[in-house]
């Protein structure tokens, strides 16, 4: 068989089809995307964002210097989470977690988080919750610094990275949603202050030590308490 005609012969690219280019636009646009959610996700927790107020979706593009698609697929997967609510000709309205929301999402992540707390106390040795001391000590850093939008960040952190150690994905993906729902703006608008958010983030050192401890009663009590809203 001659070599030219052969099946293994190349040809070379003359006669064939060019390969398909990839749309550069698609991974920029979900970057783009990505961070607009996260832009959003800080002006919620720091109060930018106000609890009740309505905010269009060009508004918010010009605010954050990017076209308004982005700024409504962020929306969406706000209102997805229920976090805002469409409001039609207008944009998005800041739901704002009620009372009522609070006290429900706390019982949800009770159920969530304190047994598997309570068997990981018992489960893993001492120098393990050791990994977790820099990331409870981000949240106190910035509750110092009274910034809500990066102590939201660094207690989902340190929540996700305890979860993670159950090993339980489904477990961790669930928490970290209704952590999300609750970590929301509360519907009168206040917002928590320096010294509410140090109070958060020194319970999650007594936690950890109670946790390297071995103590699985003393951990539950504690997490069930931190996960509990503010009488």
């Amino acid at each position: 068989m001659d070599s030219a005609t052969g099946p293994g012969a190349d040809h070379g690219t003359a006669d064939r089809p060019p390969l398909p280019v990839r749309p550069r636009s698609l991974p920029e646009r979900h970057s783009v995307r990505a961070q607009v959610l996260a832009a959003l996700r800080d002006a919620l927790a720091s109060g930018e964002l106000a609890s009740g107020e309505v905010y269009s979706a060009p508004a918010l593009a010009e605010r954050y210097g990017v076209s308004a698609t982005p700024v409504r697929e962020a929306m969406q997967r706000l209102a997805s989470e229920g976090v805002v609510e469409p409001v039609p000709n207008r944009g998005f309205r800041v739901a704002g977690r009620t009372a009522r929301d609070a006290a429900e999402l706390a019982e949800v992540r009770v159920a969530l988080e304190v047994p598997a707390v309570e068997r990981l106390a018992r489960a893993l040795p001492p120098e393990r919750w050791e990994e977790l001391r820099p990331l409870a000590e981000a949240t106190v850093s910035a509750a110092r610094a009274g910034d809500r939008a990066a102590y939201a960040e660094a207690d989902r952190a340190f929540h996700r990275a305890l979860l993670q150690l159950t090993g339980n994905r489904q477990l961790v993906l669930v928490a970290e949603d209704v952590h999300r729902r609750a970590q929301s703006p509360a519907a009168h608008g206040r917002l928590p202050d320096r010294d509410a958010l140090l109070r958060d983030a020194t319970e999650h050192t007594a936690l950890l030590d109670a946790l390297r401890g071995g103590d699985a009663e003393a951990a539950g009590r504690l997490a069930r308490a931190h996960l509990s809203p503010d009488a």
